[in-house]
């Protein structure tokens, strides 16, 4: 038989609060973290803004010889992982080390160490570039890293799934601990890729807003007039235990991970199935896997993008799913707040549905101000919504058709 998996500790670094309790009243509130970019001159750009993360200083944090050793989307991934782990009050010794396991996703990784070094090999030639340029760049580095940081031996990876890679980071990493390979996984994910190579790739595809002249009313998840997504950056970092593990140390059990389900569209690069059609599939096993039906799911977290094609095929994929009972269930898309963090989206929002769950609180879709006929669920807008949800479903798709849903349960 299976382990139960439940959570007990919380981090993130995201562009609405550089901890968890910063983040969550700043989504309670309403508040979006859109402003003008300030990583790069984006004046050139179709999209001159970003949800960048704020006054996030990684000297103070670790000290300015590793934060040197660090790219940023790693900086972040660190830093949620020392809040998840305090807000665990887990210690990593000699006793448990070899059951603690890490897996951290992430969709482009390094690349702002990348594009800097680049930039170095062409002005001043290729034995000028850094030493640690490979180690920055590839995608393992975050739960690399952190292992060195906390001590951790059990299983080590990192996963990319593109948009889904955060999700499908938690649902592997909670396989894990279900057939015994860990008792404990730090898993999430991180991204920081608000570059101007990126930025000038998403315009160039139309993904993004260009509402420059009022950037904090963007991103609008299924409104008539959505325009792209917000470009975020940030990461997520939960810890999951099995309960017996938990019990037995005497954790404070946040929710349990209840459900996983993912599939692939095998349809287009980057364009969903038609109707949703492989994002249905996977909310349908995550439900499977929780032992629920739709008619115990209190609220959806959404992928939720503010574009036209996802919000079309994920309101679609929903009543696919839940029929009638979708037009009863809350969805909310909290990207119109925090942005898209890409890779890093699914990790923040499974942070978001455990408090959701924990606080009774249901996150609202801000900017939502013109109904589309073929988005007319209850995105519960513009405001927070009090009521007690035991269930709650989140959804994150991603680019090569990439679907992700996890279930996040009240704890029994």
């Amino acid at each position: 038989m299976s382990k139960r998996v439940v959570i007990t500790g919380l981090g993130c670094v995201s562009p609405v609060g550089n901890n968890v309790k910063d983040t969550w009243d700043a989504l309670l509130a309403g508040k979006s973290g859109a402003a003008p970019i300030t990583a790069f001159d984006a004046s050139a750009h179709k999209t001159k803004f970003a949800a960048e993360v704020k006054g996030f200083d990684p000297a103070a944090l670790f000290g300015v010889r590793d934060a040197r050793k660090m790219d940023r989307f790693t900086q972040f991934a660190s830093a949620a992982t020392l809040e998840a782990l305090e807000h665990a009050n887990f210690k990593i010794d000699e006793s448990n080390r070899d059951r603690v396991g890490i897996l951290i996703g992430t969709g482009i990784g390094g690349i702002i160490t990348l594009l800097e070094q680049y930039d170095v090999l062409r002005a001043r030639g290729p034995e000028r570039v850094s030493p640690f340029l490979i180690p920055m760049m590839i995608s393992d580095s975050a739960a690399g890293n952190i292992a060195i940081r906390v001590g951790a031996r059990g299983p080590n990876m990192s996963l990319a799934t593109a948009c889904a890679s955060g999700t499908n980071a938690l649902g592997e990493a909670a396989e894990m601990i279900r057939r015994g390979s860990a008792d404990v996984m730090i898993a999430g994910a991180s991204e920081a890729a608000i570059t101007a190579v990126s930025m000038a790739g998403m315009n160039v595809m139309t993904a993004l807003s260009t509402r420059n002249d009022d950037p904090q009313r963007a991103s609008r998840p299924f409104d008539k007039d959505r325009d792209g997504f917000l470009m975020g950056e940030g990461a997520g970092i939960l810890i999951l235990e099995s309960l017996e593990h938990a019990q037995a140390r005497g954790a404070n059990i946040l929710c349990e991970f209840g459900g996983y389900g993912t599939t692939d569209d095998a349809h287009h690069i980057s364009a969903p199935a038609e109707n949703g059609a492989g994002a249905a599939i996977s909310m349908s096993l995550a439900l499977e896997n929780a032992r629920l039906k739709p008619a115990d799911i209190g609220y959806i977290n959404a992928h939720g993008t503010s574009t036209y094609l996802n919000d079309k095929s994920e309101t679609s994929a929903i009543k696919t799913v839940f029929g009638e009972q979708a037009y009863k269930t809350p969805v909310s898309s909290t990207k119109s707040m925090t942005g898209h963090l890409l890779g890093a989206s699914g990790a923040l929002e499974g942070i978001i549905s455990a408090l959701a769950i924990i606080n009774n609180i249901l996150p609202p879709t801000i900017n939502y101000e013109t109904p589309d006929p073929v988005c007319d669920l209850d995105y519960v807008p513009n405001q927070p919504r009090k009521t007690a949800v035991n269930n709650v479903m989140s959804n994150s798709f991603g680019f090569g058709g990439h679907n992700a849903t996890l279930i996040m349960t009240r704890f029994q």
